[in-house]
């Protein structure tokens, strides 16, 4: 009889222990920039249902303030964007502490390098659910051995996965066009997006005090009548800052409307824009750039008449997403991600990366206001109707069930 009972109560401390982990989360990221767009209030649905949330990041002085609002835990692991084996290992062991410490079952990363050592790690503790959230294709953009090492990179993490999300459909087609993983291994959550945009509480025109507005347009300095080009994302390379800065001198030229450029991000040394766009930036009278904004993003979005992301590559391109609930028509690229953002002719148009026609695209829609707030309208509809945030939430809740 005791022996009976010994064998049940080994059996329900397993189950009890399994239940844990199933309901611990860790989320591996490599810096708290990411954390607000990848998640938002994701967390605090999850804790709600009973899930505990765990965040691994390098260093940052918002992750404090930023887990006391979401409710998660936290912890600071260095993990660098640049390939060091030292360094990367020595994170892979303290992820793997971390997972056998605090009994996590489901191990989620995020962003090229952050998603590789996390799924490592994973496999490693023999975590049952490493889910890979593939946010775009950084080899996209890149030549030669590079190209091959980070191809391979990303082909790794994704055999270590247990079930891949790519988080737009262009991004879902591309990874099985270079042969990245099965199919059967990965999925899209709704239409894409990793965690819906928060159309109503936050990214709402409605929302926005004329004095808030007033307020921010002096602190940036744009001129009250101008017609505002706005950009929103990290200034390097890749999202094809250097030609947008040069459709805008050759705008410049061609109306003799009072234009400014609003750039909202940070400088980045990864992928770094040439030294001559920087004193642009930094110089031009008819530019604005913020640096980093932590919060309050749809305000920036508010003094904007007119959204580009002319981006050479994207997992999926949140920030147009923001800008058309934000009421903004919107000038992209067919690169992927993308090209899943707008609605062509209907909430937005696309070009290429050409200066030129950069500048033709913006002035569609700089010499016609009619047009620019129709194509508004449209997009905040689709924001609306297909990119929900409790959509992705509850599909993301499937993944971990």
């Amino acid at each position: 009889m005791k022996k009976v009972l010994c064998m049940q109560e080994i059996a329900m401390s397993r189950k009890k222990l399994n239940n844990t982990m199933n309901k611990s989360i860790l989320h591996v990221v490599n810096t708290f920039f990411t954390v607000p767009y990848f998640f938002g209030d994701q967390f605090l649905y999850l804790k709600n249902k009973g899930y505990k949330l765990h965040v691994i990041c390098s260093a940052s002085e918002y992750l404090s303030d930023y887990a006391s609002a979401k409710q998660f835990v936290y912890k600071e692991i260095p993990i660098l964007r640049k390939i060091s084996l030292t360094a990367d290992m020595r994170a892979v062991a303290n992820i793997c502490r971390y997972i056998r410490k605090n009994k996590i079952g489901i191990v989620v990363g995020h962003t090229p390098k952050g998603a590789l050592l996390a799924m490592l790690a994973g496999w490693i503790m023999r975590t049952p659910k490493r889910i890979y959230f593939r946010h775009g294709l950084v080899y996209e953009t890149s030549e030669g051995f590079m190209h091959l090492l980070l191809i391979n990179m990303d082909r790794l993490t994704a055999f270590l996965s247990t079930k891949i999300v790519c988080v737009s459909p262009s991004l879902y087609k591309k990874s099985l066009k270079d042969r990245l993983n099965k199919e059967c291994k990965q999925i899209v959550l709704g239409k894409g997006t990793c965690a819906g945009i928060d159309a109503l509480n936050k990214f709402n025109p409605e929302l926005i005090s004329g004095a808030k507005r007033e307020a921010l347009r002096k602190k940036t300095g744009v001129p009250k009548n101008a017609i505002v080009i706005g950009y929103c994302g990290r200034i390097v390379r890749d999202k094809g800052i250097v030609e947008l800065v040069n459709a805008f001198e050759i705008l410049q030229q061609r109306t003799n409307k009072c234009l400014h450029l609003l750039l909202v991000g940070m400088f980045e040394d990864r992928d770094s824009v040439p030294v001559e766009t920087k004193e642009k930036i930094l110089s031009h009278p008819a530019i604005t750039y913020t640096g980093y904004v932590k919060d309050d993003i749809e305000l920036y979005y508010s003094l904007m008449s007119i959204f580009i992301l002319p981006s050479y590559r994207e997992g999926f391109g949140m920030s147009v997403l923001e800008a058309s609930a934000m009421q903004l028509p919107v000038i992209t690229t067919r690169a992927t991600g993308c090209v899943d953002s707008i609605v062509e002719n209907e909430t937005g148009v696309y070009t290429d990366h050409a200066p030129q026609n950069i500048a033709s695209a913006l002035l569609g829609f700089i010499e016609n206001e009619d047009k620019r707030h129709k194509y508004g309208l449209a997009g905040r509809k689709f924001v609306e109707e297909n990119f929900k945030q409790d959509i992705i939430w509850r599909e993301i809740e499937k993944l971990y069930q």
